[in-house]
């Protein structure tokens, strides 16, 4: 009874305060957070009605989570859109294995045509490159100028309209299709996903019933090598009428949606409780989903809720054959479900999702009302539409496509005549998460690798109305202390970055001890940038958030970087750009060194750390690092040569002043360490070094009413000196104040509709440098100033992707990355709130 009370008195909160509008928001968010722990585990919806597209992982990729709610036997949809799956007419590897004809040697004429004779072509398994997806091995080489020439067979049946189908395609790079001897697709240029397009009319009309030939040649002049086609009808399930959707609201942890079901109202809760200050329950891979229904009439209703998640949570690709299973544990029922291949740690790079380990739906069983299955998922649908049940046999451990295959529940909410409320766990277990220098590592939740995941859902049920109680209370300060700090816009914008940029992350037990002795190492993924692992300057524009609420998280983004240099295995005077491509930290990948952004990088936030500590150990720990990197700075760093910065994608540029301005940081930052530590001497001769060294910057840098892009002052050049705010944030008084306030007054003539471009070169932007910039500014009305072209951006950007940090300021478009970690810099204002306030005690 006591436990009831608990659960009805955190939903009664969280509703008052959602209907009180303690957690309002104007801002339209661009993509809205539902299950966000790490980048595998990590669903999303693009729509403003949850029911308007399926819901997907941040890549884009659909990982459906589909709810019907039943009322008096009517079905209503309010979570997630049917999304559309593939007959293949002609399978790519993405849906079904599959071999072919291939040869390297240029063929006779006509090989595209079906009589060809194609004695001497190989028969191999499809698809063909040189990626870990590809079966059979084709590379570019100089000895290989010809391509690849690719011939299939296939049979067409005649009952699938041609003008339905699908062209599915990914190659790398230019292609040519024939089918049946016409050319149906000459396209150049490279994907990097699969993509299906429309089947032209040439095709539809070369399309033959029996037997047909499909031949494709490709080449790859450049870069990688890949090659896969085929051809797929689009098959959409029967639609189901809608619950309407009257509210939306997100906040830190949490996602609430209300919506009208005829005469039951339903409000839907999505709760992640990424609450920083306890370790434990943030790495813990939980997210809780709540129903509360009411009767809208004062009438009794009979109510079910059916929820379910596709297989495609465990899978890269929607053809991935995936095994289900049912478990029990003490109170919980569950289904799981992985692939068969289950390749741990297998696969690397950017746009790719995880397909090792298990995914979870876990229900509590306060009594025989809920039940779960898994099983081919429309008929899990049709079941409960017609019988408010599951079907009884719906169960299966047998293997099947994942597209076709679901984990579900039934919640039976009985004769509905007052509020009730039940609740379900999302929850993944990928086993091990890193590989680090060739060890595996496991997830911070079962570090001594003893924990199970019954183990966990029955710890996360008995957390529930606690943890929903204290994120209601934590959204609220959250909102509350960013609005006293930037005001209402800052607020918005602060809270939409909270579970994007932690959940860009995962949080390992690092190899050194053992248990709950393991240090802990907080990986990021850099996201729809290059896939790499820890980058340092991702790291960089991240640190704010979790100095902010978990220090020890900000020294775990640091840790593996010392470690990389102190092994011997990093052997530059300055830091490594990152350790690897996610998952596996072996060492950097990145093509080129950034070496004056990663060395000031690493002293900037190493300072900033110890002082959130208040005590100098952790840089004490790693001083000889710090004084081989601080030297590189002293030499290098001041008019650093022509190399890249973190905005590495505006290209290469010699005498950088931010970045020049950052190594000065880097100098003071040193100086400051030394302080700490005793050592007087040491921060005298650093400090007054950075000092005299921004004198010099600002000599040679000064153009009229602004400082240059770079110090050859190019007429009319300007930059974000977003790298200066450290000198505010951690009172190193290196730069004059004047400097900041030039800057911003020259800033806020150059603004565009869409926010502050970040620098003269061109008009798109970064909206966390913007906030660094704008935090800068000593009045509260030139911050706001800076900061309400982001939020326009964020509130009408047409690019309905999780948050992009890189966009267009002319029309709020994306220009590239999606979900990444560095949205957490927009924490920078508060943070800079928080160590004023301590340097005042």
């Amino acid at each position: 009874m006591q436990r009831k009370r608990l659960i009805c008195s955190a939903f009664t909160l969280a509703t008052s305060l959602l209907l009180n509008g303690v957690y309002a928001q104007s801002l339209r968010p661009p993509a809205y957070p539902l299950v966000t722990h790490d980048p595998y585990f990590s669903v999303w919806s693009n729509t403003d009605k949850l029911t308007d597209s399926p819901t997907r992982h941040w890549t884009g990729k659909p990982q459906s989570l589909e709810g019907i709610i039943r009322v008096d036997g009517k079905a209503y949809q309010f979570l997630g859109a049917v999304p559309t799956t593939y007959e293949p007419i002609l399978p790519t590897a993405e849906l079904k294995p599959y071999t072919a004809l291939y040869t390297t040697t240029k063929p006779g004429d006509g090989w595209e045509k079906p009589d060809f004779n194609a004695a001497g072509w190989t028969t191999a398994p499809g698809p063909f490159g040189d990626t870990p997806e590809a079966k059979t091995r084709w590379v570019n080489s100089d000895t290989m100028k010809e391509g690849i020439y690719v011939r299939r067979e296939f049979t067409y049946d005649g009952k699938a309209n041609p003008a339905d189908l699908l062209l599915s395609l990914n190659h790398d790079d230019d292609v040519v299709i024939y089918l049946n001897g016409t050319k149906i697709l000459d396209k150049t240029g490279y994907m990097n996903e699969y993509q299906n397009v429309p089947l032209s009319a040439e095709g539809q009309r070369a399309l033959r019933t029996g037997k047909n030939v499909l031949a494709v040649h490709c080449v790859s002049p450049r870069g990688g090598s890949f090659i896969d086609v085929g051809i797929v009808n689009p098959i959409k399930s029967s639609a189901v009428a809608t619950a309407t959707q009257t509210a939306v609201t997100v906040s830190a942890t949490q996602t609430d949606y209300t919506f009208t079901a005829g005469p039951v109202g339903l409000t839907v809760n999505f709760l992640s409780p990424l609450l920083l200050d306890e370790l434990e329950v943030a790495a813990r891979p939980v997210t809780y989903v709540t129903f509360n229904a009411k009767s809208s009439d004062g009438k009794p209703h009979s109510v079910q809720i059916f929820f379910s998640e596709s297989a495609t949570m465990a899978t890269n690709t929607a053809g991935q054959t995936v095994v289900t299973k049912a478990g029990q544990t003490p109170g919980i029922s569950y289904q799981t479900v992985g692939t068969q291949a289950q390749p741990l740690l297998g696969k690397t790079g950017d746009n790719v999702r995880i397909d090792w380990g298990y995914a979870y739906l876990a229900v509590p069983q306060p009594s025989v009302a809920s039940r779960t299955a898994s099983g081919p998922t429309t008929d899990l649908k049709q079941s409960f539409m017609d019988k408010g049940q599951l079907p009884a046999a719906a169960n299966t451990t047998g293997s099947e496509p994942a597209q076709n295959v679901a984990l579900a529940t039934v919640l039976d909410l009985g004769n509905l005549t007052k509020p009730v409320a039940r609740h379900l766990m999302l929850a993944y277990d990928d086993l091990y998460s890193v590989q680090y220098f060739k060890q595996n590592l496991r997830p911070w939740w079962n570090r001594d690798g003893k924990v199970t995941m019954s183990d966990l859902l029955r710890t996360a049920e008995k957390d529930y109305a606690r943890l929903r109680q204290k994120c209601t209370t934590f959204d609220a300060k959250v909102r509350a202390d960013a609005e006293q700090a930037g005001g209402k816009e800052y607020a918005d914008l602060c809270v939409l970055a909270y579970r994007q940029a932690i959940s860009a992350h995962k949080i390992v037990a690092g190899p050194k001890g053992n248990g709950k002795d393991a240090p802990v190492l907080f990986f990021s993924k850099e996201n729809f940038s290059n896939g790499s692992i820890g980058t340092v300057d991702v790291t960089y524009p991240s640190a704010p958030l979790f100095l902010l609420y978990n220090n020890e998280l900000a020294k775990g983004l640091l840790r593996f970087i010392f470690d990389y240099s102190e092994s011997g295995r990093w052997k530059k005077d300055f830091p490594a750009h990152d350790v690897g491509t996610y998952p596996l930290a072996n060492g950097q990948t990145y093509g080129e060194d950034m070496p004056v952004e990663e060395a000031g990088n690493m002293m900037i936030l190493t300072a900033a750390a110890v002082q959130m500590d208040g005590k100098p150990d952790f840089a004490r720990e790693h001083w000889s690092t710090l004084t081989k990197w601080v030297g590189f700075l002293k030499r290098d760093g001041f008019d650093p040569t022509n190399q890249l910065c973190t905005d590495d994608f505006a290209g290469h540029l010699a005498r950088n002043a931010n970045l020049s301005a950052k190594a000065i940081m880097g100098i003071a930052c040193y100086g400051k360490m030394a302080q700490m530590m005793g050592d007087q001497k040491t921060a005298d001769e650093h400090l007054a070094l950075a000092r005299d060294l921004a004198r010099r910057w600002m000599q040679l840098d000064s153009d009229s009413d602004h400082y240059a892009l770079t110090f050859d002052k190019t007429p009319g050049s300007w930059s974000q000196k977003y790298n200066i705010v450290w000198d505010k944030l951690l009172g190193l008084n290196v730069f004059p104040t004047e400097v900041a306030k030039k800057e911003i007054a020259f800033y806020l003539k150059h603004q565009n509709t869409y926010g502050l471009p970040l620098d003269s070169r061109k008009t798109y932007t970064k909206s966390d440098w913007i906030i660094w910039t704008a935090t800068l500014a000593e009045s509260d009305a030139d911050f706001q100033a800076l900061i309400k072209p982001i939020w326009k951006f964020a509130n009408e950007t047409p690019s309905r992707v999780p948050l992009t940090d890189w966009h267009e300021t002319t029309d709020a478009k994306q220009v590239g990355f999606q979900a990444r970690s560095v949205v957490g810099g927009y924490y920078i204002k508060l943070l800079q709130k928080r160590l004023m306030s301590a340097s005042k005690k």
